[in-house]
């Protein structure tokens, strides 16, 4: 059944703006190193396991971040902890660009993972905060646009700036770019501290406690944990896998990252929609299951024209968008406004250091004899993250049917209170 949709006022839309826009750069950051990665593993002479170490580095700290943030995060105005956690990011990933060394770069990566890993959480409570349920699958829909755009603008051009001098300068190039966009919160965005009117426990450490002991938040924690398996096991390795097992030259990865990127322009505001008109749970239950179909098939290709390969991956990045924007904006009104910064903190910590496992995992399974041989083992990838995927969904619906018992008392109530209710 359709719902009413309610519009944006034009300061909302702001925020929606900047929050894509900084959404960009994190995970541009995470994302350059996938079509980096053939080019890392041979520049710094590194293995398939050294590599998912670095990957599993930047998760790991956002983990260990998210937890120790958890406590703080309802305690402040949410604009402040943002720019905070922002510009540790953005001197993380200088860090990275300065990298000459394997070991070098996993410092710079666990920098980075340390405050970067928590911004996507202080973002979420933002929204939350800000935005209706009724508006925020389309807000979903539109700050998730970050992962599309990274690969339309910001993966072909680090390819490009990576092949013109080398890899140090796509990092430099999200450094210039998340300067200018820090400097934008700074000017435009106004404090968020609705929250703190709300605030029960005085201490830290029990404000973490209680929101950790609810048994509801933690079917959220594990679906989103779930969630993010697929992408930190397949994702690392896919530039090494389309080089070397599907025979794509370097100099038209990029080709593969922009037309799947822009795809995924045109699906996310479109499935942000949909998610705001229908039941959340059957898009998602849906996407999960073209995402596993697609997934089967892309892990067995054997060498196919380049056109296939970009079909492949339009169809399958269809799937994975209808899984996570409908999940994300069920997820999100699980917690009640006070416990929002925590929940959201020990979400992402939680599902950055599933990812970690899961990359760490994925370095284990996938072998490479020689820096020119294929990946082996590539298949067996497709086939742990396909039973992910079917048990997330469990998992989703059960919070799909927790939200829609919260939303029961909800229309009797008054118009304030129906403003501020779950879904």
């Amino acid at each position: 059944m359709k719902k009413q949709t309610i519009s944006l006022n034009p300061y909302q839309v702001l925020v929606m703006v900047l929050l894509a826009l900084l959404q960009f750069t994190v995970v541009l950051d995470f994302m350059v190193l996938s079509p980096l990665g053939d080019i890392l593993m041979k520049g710094l002479d590194i293995t398939p396991s050294q590599f998912g170490t670095v990957v599993s580095a930047y998760a790991f700290s956002a983990g260990i971040a998210g937890i120790i943030a958890a406590g703080f995060a309802d305690k402040f105005d949410r604009k402040k902890m943002l720019v905070f956690f922002y510009i540790g990011f953005i001197a993380g990933t200088f860090a990275c660009s300065m990298a000459n060394s394997y070991h070098a770069l996993l410092i710079a990566r666990i920098i980075t993972g340390l405050f970067g890993g928590v911004i996507g959480a202080i973002s979420m409570a933002i929204i939350t905060d800000i935005f209706e349920p009724a508006q925020r699958g389309r807000v979903m829909g539109t700050v998730q646009m970050g992962f599309a755009a990274s690969q339309v603008l910001g993966i072909p051009a680090g390819l490009y700036f990576a092949t013109l001098w080398d890899w140090h300068a796509a990092f430099l190039m999200i450094v210039a770019l998340a300067a200018i966009i820090l400097i934008v919160i700074l000017l435009k965005m106004r404090p968020v501290t609705a929250h703190l009117k709300l605030q029960s426990d005085k201490s830290v450490l029990m404000h973490f406690w209680h929101t950790l002991a609810n048994r509801t938040y933690r079917i959220g924690f594990t679906a989103t944990a779930l969630l993010s398996v697929g992408g930190f096991m397949l994702m690392p390795f896919g530039s090494a896998y389309l080089v070397n097992n599907l025979h794509i030259s370097q100099e038209r990865l990029p080709m593969i990252f922009l037309c799947t990127g822009i795809a995924s322009i045109v699906i996310m505001p479109m499935v942000g929609r949909l998610a705001d008109r229908i039941d959340k749970f059957k898009l998602f239950a849906g996407g999960s299951v073209l995402a596993i179909i697609m997934i089967i098939i892309y892990t067995n290709l054997p060498p196919i024209p380049l056109w296939e390969i970009i079909v492949i991956n339009m169809i399958l990045f269809m799937g994975i968008m209808s899984r996570i924007i409908p999940a994300m904006a069920l997820t999100t009104s699980i917690p009640e406004m006070r416990d929002r910064g925590a929940f959201m903190s020990i979400n992402s910590s939680l599902q950055q250091m599933a990812g970690g496992i899961a990359a760490i995992a994925a370095g284990f399974i996938v072998s490479q004899p020689s820096k020119a041989a294929p990946l082996q083992h590539y298949p067996v990838l497709g086939i742990v993250v396909s039973v992910a995927i079917l048990v997330c969904i469990v998992f989703v619906y059960r919070i799909s049917v927790v939200v829609r018992k919260r939303s029961v008392p909800a229309t009797a109530a008054t118009p304030e209170h129906t403003a501020m209710s779950i879904e």
